[in-house]
């Protein structure tokens, strides 16, 4: 039976894309944390995974011509994030929980490139005997 490196380490690319994602639309909730009427965005990162994992994460194509791809897209869907307390000129976004969702990403992204290691490591070593 033959390894397919793609399905080994895909769950792990996809976490990375999403965690990729999650982190860039906080980053631009803090640049604009002094922006009038501007709405914090996130997204539901384990809802995505979930979802990622029972569709496949696969592109399909819909007319014979198109190319055939082994994985989707890692994007999920942004949504807005509902203020507790909105400020009087409209912004939603609230510091406090805007740097407890990055660190919150980076620690799923430092254990995802972890495992990430270790998956790459037991593959490395199965394929050279441990030498």
């Amino acid at each position: 039976m033959a390894l397919d490196i793609n399905k080994v380490l895909d769950g792990h690319a996809r976490a990375l894309g999403l965690a990729n994602q999650r982190l860039q639309l906080l980053a631009d909730n803090v640049a604009n944390a002094d922006t009038p009427n501007y709405k914090a965005k996130d997204i539901d990162f384990v809802g995505a995974m979930q979802a990622a994992d029972q569709q496949g994460a696969q592109m399909r194509a819909t007319n014979a011509r198109h190319i055939a791809s082994t994985g989707g897209p890692n994007r999920a869907e942004t949504m807005y994030r509902v203020p507790d307390q909105p400020s009087l000129d409209g912004n939603t976004v609230d510091s406090q929980k805007e740097s407890s969702a990055i660190a919150e990403t980076a620690v799923r992204y430092q254990a995802t490139l972890t495992f990430l290691n270790q998956r790459i490591s037991g593959l490395r070593m199965a394929i050279t005997g441990g030498r």
